[in-house]
């Protein structure tokens, strides 16, 4: 198992350092960031000076290894824009971003797996229906076209909810929550369910299709022969076997959560790093891009290697060849 851990943290070691070069060299076709950082009568000599003051005159190469011994450290430079550091920027978005993103992921696997298994056990049913055309609902809308009709109908119709912001937030150390006030919760309500609507509809079109495909089984087929209560057949065996998947899917999509949250920020004005990064391209802020990217890029590692892990504790038969002699 070590050897297992040690290659894929090798292989994750790998693909951070193609995603950063991947990222710096884009960024470099972005535009110019003194333009957006100085007014038309600023002298070319002024200018020059800015430039060597952000070391933007030095080689590429020389930027980039600058660039990754700083982000082995956390220190991903000054942004251009605010003038302060680019991880205290993101130090202070980033529980915006992971509470969105944990939230619309809770949401959208307990529901996702609760509908997928209703739908499986009464496919036939009327509600079953529902959540079938619900799922194409959520597959077919882009994300941004959800919160808008969200907005629309419970903020400017309706006026319960707020159409954007955090909310009052309470601050645990260097973290901050809106989940323990009342306006907070409140405003967490839409963007969690536009974040997370997709997501639950691909869990539960998965859920269900494998739920579908384990009742065939023959093992089920013996365990009803056996006299099992259905309860049992269908919880303590069907749906155990079917969540091992699922746990892929889930995994790899709260990196995907985390990653595209940047549309549902910028259309609630959220304050996550995901407005942080849209704000940073209007303004060429090219170290805030490189650092977020390469944040992103660390969280799918991490949680691809933990669900590589989990998938080899709950599927024996992964251990079994993974112990085997090569």
């Amino acid at each position: 198992m070590s050897a297992f851990i040690l290659r894929r943290a090798l292989q994750a070691l790998a693909v951070l350092f193609a995603v950063g070069l991947i990222s710096f060299a884009m960024f470099r076709f972005a535009g110019d960031p003194v333009n957006q950082m100085v007014g038309a009568e600023t002298s070319p000599a002024e200018r020059l000076e800015i430039r060597r003051s952000l070391g933007l005159d030095d080689p590429m190469a020389v930027q980039f290894a600058r660039y990754l011994a700083g982000a082995a450290r956390f220190d991903f430079g000054i942004s251009y824009q605010f003038r302060q550091p680019v991880a205290q920027l993101l130090k202070e978005r980033m529980p915006a971003t992971l509470e969105l993103a944990l939230v619309a992921t809770i949401l959208a696997l307990v529901f996702g797996i609760l509908m997928g298994v209703y739908s499986a056990l009464r496919r036939d049913s009327a509600l079953a229906k529902l959540f079938q055309a619900i799922s194409l609902i959520g597959v077919s809308l882009p994300t941004f076209l959800i919160g808008i009709l969200l907005i629309y109908l419970f903020s400017v119709i309706l006026g319960w909810l707020p159409s954007f912001g955090r909310g009052d937030t309470a601050r645990l150390g260097w973290w901050t929550t809106g989940l323990l006030t009342v306006s907070g919760l409140k405003a967490l309500i839409m963007p969690s369910v536009t974040l997370g609507l997709f997501q639950m509809t691909l869990i539960m079109r998965l859920v269900r299709a494998e739920m579908l495909e384990v009742l065939r089984t023959d093992y089920i087929k013996f365990a009803r022969a056996r006299g099992l209560r259905t309860r049992a057949i269908h919880f303590g065996h069907a749906l155990k076997n079917t969540l091992v998947p699922v746990i892929t899917i889930a995994g790899l999509q709260l990196g995907s959560v985390i990653a595209f949250a940047i549309i549902t920020e910028t259309v609630f004005q959220w304050p996550g790093m995901g407005l942080l990064f849209v704000q940073a391209v209007q303004n060429v802020d090219i170290p805030i891009m490189a650092a977020y990217l390469m944040l992103v890029g660390l969280i799918f590692v991490t949680i691809n290697l933990a669900v590589d892990i989990l998938y080899t504790i709950v599927d024996p038969r992964l251990r079994s060849s993974i112990h085997q002699p090569a």
